[in-house]
């Protein structure tokens, strides 16, 4: 981040200096104080299991200069990006699924061009967001920023931080579905990515998805699509998995074609792929090197990592986070491992509304269709029990996953864990590890 006195942060966010107005600020932003360091700023916010002002002390000890709050945080963000906005390229990043694997593939392209700061994981919200606008500095030619929403107009609210200069929609699905209330609902929230361009920006949608290549009449800038479709800008053709569920695949465009080999898990990281490739297409990387970078990439945590487990066995851990799409795409993933047994292990997937039964179920019926076994893990999670039949094993909770599996396991066994995030199935990734 750029050096700023605690004089400047005073004026730019309204705030009064409790001390000496000339220290500075120079390292990066927190809100958990256990991560502040030295010539950091805490961000003390009020949370619904703690409260970030009762860390204030424990923030200071570790050597941060300054204690900040939500609208502050942003107006600093603010401030800092506009001091650097003429040497610095925007990306915004969103979509109902892989809006993060995407993030993380589109900061690999552009770090092979030009430094790069990306958000980090799925700090993606109102605070997430400025949090990674700090961290630019005078270096920084691209601002990698994927954008979250849980209702229409959260969106515009972070494009109203920062217009984009590029804005990626990978797809419109179920995720936070009871939150929207309908698919047209989510398709509308995604869109303000779009509305929200910086005059001149590019459009970067889903030529596979209706519901987002329709975005393109959100815009009158340039619009690039990607996907498997014939007509898509930035085209996925050739594709093939090898005996680890890893894609090969060559993106093609009018102009040219390269070779892809993603070190990633999972047939729909191509499509990712394409739309890192068309959006870095956008910032000035041609698709050879965006190819060569795309080969070197790797993703947040608790994301298809396919680790070897001390029996012999491999553990795909999805437990991040889950949708029924990206349920079923972490199944197919599991289903093209080549091994011995497949096993899936499933937990709720949330703010489904009043589908949420019938979804679960019919994740259930499709887990039967790619996994020997299906191990349904909690209360919430018996639909998928149900939908998976003589294949399915119900389970009450975490331990008892633990415990059964341990059991069970056996050298040559492939087992997906995948759930919502509050189920909290990275426990029992963890414990087989």
């Amino acid at each position: 981040m750029i050096p700023l006195s605690l004089g400047e942060i005073a004026v730019v966010t309204g705030g009064t200096v409790a001390g000496d107005s000339a220290v500075t600020m120079t390292a990066p932003a927190v809100l958990d104080g256990r991560q502040a360091e030295p010539g950091g700023l805490f961000v003390a916010i009020p949370g619904e299991r703690a409260d970030g002002h009762d860390y204030v002390g424990q923030a200071g000890q570790a050597g941060a200069v300054a204690v900040d709050v939500r609208a502050a945080l942003q107006a600093l963000a603010v401030h800092v990006v506009a001091r650097l906005r003429d040497g610095l390229t925007v990306a915004g990043v969103t979509g109902s699924r892989g809006k993060t694997s995407t993030k993380d593939l589109l900061a690999t392209v552009l770090s092979s061009a030009a430094p790069t700061i990306a958000t980090t994981g799925s700090l993606n919200n109102e605070l997430g967001v400025p949090l990674t606008m700090l961290r630019a500095d005078a270096a920084t030619r691209f601002l990698v920023l994927e954008m979250g929403a849980r209702r229409i107009g959260d969106i515009a609210a972070l494009t109203g931080l920062v217009a984009p200069d590029i804005a990626v929609v990978t797809n419109v699905g179920q995720a936070h579905l009871s939150h929207f209330g309908s698919r047209k609902a989510i398709a509308k929230a995604k869109g303000e990515l779009v509305q929200g361009l910086a005059p001149g920006g590019t459009a970067i949608l889903n030529a596979d998805d209706p519901r987002v290549a329709a975005m393109r009449a959100l815009t009158d800038g340039g619009v690039l699509t990607f996907g498997h479709a014939e007509h898509a800008d930035v085209r996925v053709l050739d594709l093939t998995l090898d005996r680890l569920a890893r894609p090969s695949f060559t993106l093609r465009t009018a102009d040219a074609s390269a070779p892809v080999t993603l070190p990633l898990v999972g047939s729909h990281q191509a499509l990712n792929a394409s739309a890192a490739a068309a959006a870095g297409l956008a910032a000035g990387v041609p698709l050879e090197g965006a190819a060569a970078a795309l080969d070197t990439a790797s993703l947040s945590k608790w994301r298809l990592e396919l680790r070897d487990l001390a029996d012999g066995a491999v553990l795909l851990n999805d437990s991040f986070n889950a949708d029924p799409d990206s349920a079923r795409a972490a199944l197919d993933a599991l289903a093209a491992i080549e091994g011995g047994r497949r096993i899936a292990v499933l937990g709720e997937m949330l703010e489904l509304g009043d589908d949420s039964e019938a979804e679960h179920r019919a994740v259930g019926e499709y887990a039967a269709s790619r996994a020997d076994l299906v191990v349904a893990v909690g209360e919430a999670a018996r639909p998928i029990a149900d939908g998976a039949g003589q294949r399915a094993v119900a389970l009450g909770g975490n331990d008892a996953a633990v415990d059964w599996l341990r059991g069970h396991l056996a050298a040559g066994d492939v087992v997906l864990v995948k759930a919502s995030r509050a189920a909290r199935l990275d426990e029992v990734a963890a414990a087989l590890l």
